[in-house]
């Protein structure tokens, strides 16, 4: 990259189940942008998402040196939100608390918890400020969303906020509509799943994606029977970390398959895997019944189901869910980066007091 004084390059990190996302924008343009794949058995050596911290570190800085990055050209880094307490939307300053939070794993632990950390470890570097926004405890339930069934069992707002909020925008914006004046059914499909009613604005309803309900995904559960689970962990045969396990890291096409790249499962599928075939069209199928479940909380006034993250890349999983869901409303996709610009713009807009910037506390 040309070397300039002033600082105008924004580095945005995002730490996902399978994957490191890193990307440098100057304004909207994208100049370096790289997806490092993490399989599963790479990062089985580590007991704890915190503890992937060094490892994911070091594969940033080695970006930020093969692409010849200047530190001091880095106007800001804009991370991806993590599990803190519940929070509203919007842009947040990285602090000492959140960043104590997030490692503590009181409010849970997934990989997005490391952006925060990352970003605040760059911005220390390059001497320039750390943001996240839109994370994923971004918490806009109606009343009614949070029953479960029980008082004991509060449903919660945990899933990909930052990703769905991009491309429901961005759908708004080609439909020529406004995003707060219409509805949309937006799913994010990657390690996790999460399906998202957005009424006017808001995200009324969701799946928890992190270790809740919903489909089952390439690595997580979802929605189990709740007697054999029960069974299970009063088996004698499971510690608690066996059952967090099963429900995520080694649930979902994992434990059926063996493999969480869904790469490998449609190269199965091509060889003409029966099993592979059947599960990834079962994926699929729940997939697509949560989407309906989404239009009845909508009443059934849907102006698109949007579709975004990794999984977003594969036509045969579009294909297979349209199978089940395409009498909702026309389906509109779009790539996994639209959460690397949403970050890069909240940094740009925050820099520039365009928007607020809020404090955790």
């Amino acid at each position: 990259m040309t070397a300039k004084n002033k600082r105008d390059l924004v580095i945005v990190l995002n730490p996902g189940s399978t994957s490191t996302k890193l990307a440098v924008y100057r304004g909207s343009d994208c100049l370096a942008v790289e997806e490092i794949s993490h399989p599963k058995k790479e990062l089985a050596r580590f007991d704890r998402v915190v503890d992937q911290y060094e490892f994911r570190r070091d594969a940033v800085l080695r970006f930020i040196d093969e692409q010849g990055i200047d530190l001091k050209r880095c106007l800001a880094v804009a991370g991806r939100g993590g599990l803190t307490k519940p929070i509203a939307g919007g842009v947040y300053r990285v602090n000492a608390k959140m960043i104590r939070d997030l490692r503590s794993g009181k409010w849970g632990e997934h990989p997005s918890s490391l952006g925060a950390p990352l970003a605040n470890e760059i911005g220390r570097r390059a001497g320039a400020p750390a943001f996240i926004a839109d994370p994923v405890v971004v918490d806009e339930f109606w009343p009614l969303a949070r029953y479960s069934g029980h008082p004991a069992f509060e449903r919660k707002s945990r899933f990909h906020a930052l990703s769905q909020r991009a491309a429901a925008r961005r759908a708004a914006k080609d439909l020529g509509v406004p995003y707060d004046k219409q509805n949309f059914i937006v799913v994010h499909m990657g390690g996790g799943i999460s399906i998202g009613a957005h009424r006017k604005g808001r995200v009324v309803d969701v799946n928890d994606a992190l270790d809740g309900d919903g489909p089952f995904s390439p690595e997580r559960s979802g929605s189990l029977p709740t007697g054999p689970l029960v069974a299970a962990c009063f088996s004698g045969k499971h510690s608690p970390d066996d059952v967090g396990k099963m429900l995520v890291g080694h649930g979902g096409m994992f434990a059926y398959l063996g493999t969480n790249d869904c790469r490998e499962v449609e190269e199965r599928i091509r060889r003409k895997d029966a099993k592979a075939t059947e599960v990834y069209e079962a994926m699929a199928y729940q997939i697509g019944k949560w989407i309906g479940a989404s239009s009845s909380v909508l009443s059934g006034r849907v102006k698109a189901v949007v579709f975004a993250g990794g999984l977003a890349r594969s036509r045969l999983l579009i294909r297979l869910i349209k199978k089940y869901a395409g009498f909702v409303a026309p389906f509109m996709v779009y790539p996994e980066t639209e959460e690397m610009i949403a970050l890069a713009t909240a940094a740009q807009a925050a820099m520039a007091r365009k928007i607020k910037v809020q404090e955790y506390r």
